[in-house]
């Protein structure tokens, strides 16, 4: 009897469908740890639904009309800026080009409240001020638009470049090939990227606090911190969710109706189109500005601070940067691990538990962080768990980006391809571990990455729920901020800099080499 024989009498004993539901287990497990904070929040906003208190106070109107504002603002100029020099970075050939990625992901690792604040303090020294709608749009759409770019960027150098390439052959044009082939390609990773702009920018608090925009985040925190108003801070929280749960509906929407695969990955041969004279100046300028605005500014800041530098160094700053680093490192290892099993069970199951579960992980994002943070304390208020809610909060928050980007990912694969495989005589678990592995690395990669860059910055969640004197350096520089003491959240910024553009520049090599 041959091998074959053999293996295939003992297929009902070791079978794949068994393995995947093992899979499917595993993955419904850390779902529902994601899961247990978002609901919950949904019990007490339905329980004050139900017994009538239903309330968004005096001026939550204008502030949910701000936050619509802010969104199609942010939308339209930040995810258009992500889109171009998305574009240009990965399929046009000009001087400085490698520089120029590294400096996209500068925003990233720039906390916006804090390039807000100095934006304000220069803006003060030259007799103007700078407060309204209008500064908050520039600014968040500066700051989130690097999560379109890096999400088109990976879509605009691996696939659709050779289907790109052979329409220059027959004569078109980079901007006509642009519109027909690369934007229509990657337009699950543009949706995506916009998504998680809206949700940033929705769970922002300093920056329009700051600069006196009225937001739902801004309600929040004014109806339960400065009011003690629960009931009002859970009503505007809801309404934040439905607007997300919208946002996230029109992206998966927009997926189904751009299903377009690509079938052969860009080989390290493709070339780009040449930009000479003033398209070449004209991409580097649209390419730097980002970058200057979020690192330019405040690094002209501290020139006319030099003075204060002595004084923001700390005993402890090393600490809180080891400590910072440990946690951002700790979430984006569970986050993308969590994520990888949600994405490859939703992808070979397609039961309504599995899909449904998959969809609700993705939301945690929608929850404002210092809303997520009482609910987590409402499940385990014990002092000595605290770290454990910490990164619990954490992946909770961030899940979204990393699935993201394994989602859009997996279905710029061709079920025909699994189907093939499988007809081949592959298993479930050999498709994945030959197939979707390997396309994944890039995907993981920009998932893993901005989620670490999202945890070291990220603020609400780190005040409220880390243990006593535990502090990181987005807390630090919060209370620096708010103390009106900017001077002294200089080397603590530029230490969240320095880790997010180190975090970053890793990502370089596998944007360059298209074979990834």
């Amino acid at each position: 009897m041959s091998k074959y024989k053999i293996l295939k009498n003992f297929k009902p004993i070791i079978n794949t469908n068994y393995k995947l539901k093992i899979l499917d287990i595993f993955a419904l497990i850390f779902a529902i740890l994601i899961l247990l904070p978002i609901f919950n929040f949904l019990k007490e906003g339905s329980e004050i639904i139900l017994n009538g208190n239903f309330s968004i106070g005096i001026t939550g109107k204008k502030e949910i009309i701000g936050t619509l504002k802010i969104l199609f603002l942010v939308s339209l100029i930040g995810g258009g800026l992500g889109i171009i020099n998305g574009w240009l970075l990965s399929n046009c050939d000009f001087k400085f080009r490698k520089i120029l990625k590294i400096l996209q992901l500068i925003p990233l690792a720039s906390p916006a409240y804090l390039v807000t604040a100095i934006t304000q303090d220069l803006g003060s020294i030259m007799g103007y001020q700078i407060t309204g709608i209008l500064w908050g749009v520039l600014i968040l759409s500066i700051a989130t638009y690097p999560y379109v770019f890096i999400l088109t960027n990976e879509s605009f150098s691996k696939f659709g470049l050779n289907q790109i390439l052979a329409s220059r052959g027959l004569g078109v044009g980079p901007w006509k090939s642009f519109f027909r082939i690369a934007l229509p390609m990657s337009l699950p990773s543009v949706a995506i990227g916009i998504s998680l702009m809206c949700m940033e920018s929705m769970n922002e608090l300093g920056t329009f606090e700051l600069l006196n925009i009225p937001t739902i985040s801004t309600g929040i925190a004014e109806s339960w911190i400065s009011e003690g108003n629960l009931t009002s801070a859970i009503g505007l929280a809801l309404i934040a969710l439905i607007i997300v749960f919208s946002l996230i509906l029109i992206e998966k929407f927009s997926r189904k109706k751009s299903k377009r695969w690509s079938e052969n990955p860009a080989t390290s041969n493709s070339q780009g189109w040449k930009l000479k004279g003033i398209r070449a100046i004209s991409a580097m300028v649209v390419c730097t500005f980002p970058a200057f605005f979020s690192l330019g500014i405040p690094l002209i800041w501290i020139v006319l601070n030099i003075d204060q530098i002595p004084q923001s160094f700390e005993e402890d700053l090393l600490f809180l940067t080891l400590r910072t680093l440990g946690l951002g490192a700790t979430a984006a290892f569970l986050a993308i691990l969590f994520s990888l099993l949600i994405s490859l069970s939703k992808r070979w199951n397609k039961g309504l538990v599995i899909q449904v579960t998959s969809f609700i992980a993705g939301i945690g994002y929608a929850i404002p962080g210092t809303v997520l943070a009482i609910f987590l304390l409402t499940v385990i208020n014990k002092p000595d768990y605290y770290i454990f809610l910490l990164i619990w909060g954490y992946i909770t928050r961030f899940l979204t980006i990393s699935k993201g980007s394994l989602d859009s990912a997996l279905e710029r694969i061709s079920p025909s391809i699994d189907e093939a495989a499988i007809g081949l005589g592959a298993n479930n678990f050999k498709v994945i571990n030959t197939i979707h592995i390997p396309l994944l690395k890039g995907p993981a990669l920009v998932g893993t990455l901005l989620v670490f860059i999202d945890t070291i910055k990220e603020l609400p969640v780190s005040f409220l729920i880390r243990p006593l004197d535990f502090d990181t350096l987005s807390v630090r520089i919060y209370q620096y901020a708010t103390d009106g003491r900017i001077g002294l959240a200089i080397l603590p910024a530029i230490l969240i800099t320095i880790l997010g553009l180190i975090a970053s520049s890793t990502l370089i090599p596998s944007l360059e080499n298209k074979n990834n």
